[in-house]
């Protein structure tokens, strides 16, 4: 089987950039450049076994450069939002870029999906996979410390993709990495996700002010459009009138994982029942959040001649919960130098 590696351009200051493709034993292709660690593509077969992208994203490293949508990235130093741009650690305050509103998002201007990383091919008893490290310099994008970050994709027999996130830093800091492939189990480019089923295992969220900032709460799902504790059509509440929904355009929150162990556990199962297509989605870490492309403009020109409109993905990122810096009641983002920021996540497809 092997990797294939094959050039996928250069950045403007003339870095040049490369695209690796993994594929495992079952049917599962996957296609990740070292540019923002991104995943391009991702192919797996529906219940007839016909294969298909179920990512979006774009055919040139120069869209993926000036695109607004995070596709496939790694987003860093700290992913989803910072209330306001600032925060505050051991006595000092750190100011970062407002790019959300006046809010910090996926780690500014210049965060990790715009940084070309350092790719090393590696095979384990699980599978072919991708090593991506990168170093985020001292005060880069307003951050504190230099932080080396290590990213391990891995396309595993079981046709899960699974992804390791390493990180440390030699003084203190935050840091909330997340994946942020949007997701169409039709395929890419096959229209709107509204009637995928999801699943998301939590019995509580977090809900968000008008900037889309936690409030602080940490609300129950039950009686809300919120509650996906048993599987519910994407679509089925979006009309429902209710304020966090007008608040976000749809889905954009932080759902509060329930755990009941320390290695990955299950946070989400999404169903698309023309292909058959499972996702289900696993991970150590405390929060999951759900966006259901309430941003994404019609006519997005895309890979293959595609045309991507509102709501033509869906992401299902793991992470820590939103502006934690600013919120000492939510789990703590603070990494310090000797310790070790850690975690797993597994994306696992079948059919039905």
């Amino acid at each position: 089987m092997g990797i294939v590696k094959q050039n996928f351009g250069k950045i403007p200051d003339g870095t040049p950039v490369d695209l690796y493709t993994l594929a495992n034993t079952q049917g599962l292709t996957v296609k990740i450049t070292n540019y923002g660690a991104t995943v391009v593509s991702l192919e797996v077969p529906d219940r007839d076994g016909n294969p298909g992208d179920v990512t979006l994203g774009y055919d040139s490293l120069e869209d993926y450069i000036s695109g607004p949508c995070y596709f496939g990235c790694i987003a860093g130093r700290y992913a989803n939002r910072i209330g306001g741009g600032r925060f505050r650690l051991n006595d000092t305050e750190y100011i970062l870029a407002q790019n959300d509103g006046q809010n910090h998002l996926h780690g500014g201007i210049q965060g990790f999906d715009k940084a070309v990383w350092q790719a090393r091919e590696i095979e384990n008893d699980d599978g072919l996979g991708l090593n991506l490290s990168y170093l985020s310099r001292d005060g880069e994008e307003g951050y504190p410390g230099n932080l080396s970050v290590t990213v391990v994709y891995t396309a595993t027999d079981k046709n899960e993709l699974r992804i390791e996130f390493n990180a440390a830093a030699d003084k203190p800091t935050i840091v909330n990495l997340t994946h942020h492939s949007y997701f169409n189990l039709a395929g890419a480019g096959a229209g709107d996700t509204l009637g995928h089923e999801l699943m998301i295992n939590a019995d509580r969220f977090t809900p968000v002010d008008r900037t889309l900032i936690p409030t602080g709460e940490l609300k129950s799902v039950k009686g809300t459009p919120l509650d996906f504790t048993r599987p519910t059509v994407i679509g089925a509440r979006l009309d429902s009138g209710d304020e966090q929904l007008q608040i976000a355009g749809g889905y954009d929150h932080n759902w509060v994982l329930n755990k009941d162990a320390a290695g990955p556990c299950l946070a989400a199962r999404a169903f698309e029942r023309d292909s058959g297509r499972t996702l289900e989605v696993y991970t150590t870490q405390p929060g999951l959040q759900f966006y259901s492309g309430n941003f994404m403009e019609n006519q997005i020109a895309a890979k293959a001649g595609q045309i991507y409109n509102h709501r033509g993905g869906f992401c299902l990122e793991t992470q820590h919960f939103p502006d934690s810096p600013n919120r000492p009641e939510f789990p703590s983002t603070v990494l310090d130098p000797g310790s070790t920021y850690e975690h797993t996540t597994i994306y696992k497809f079948a059919t039905e």
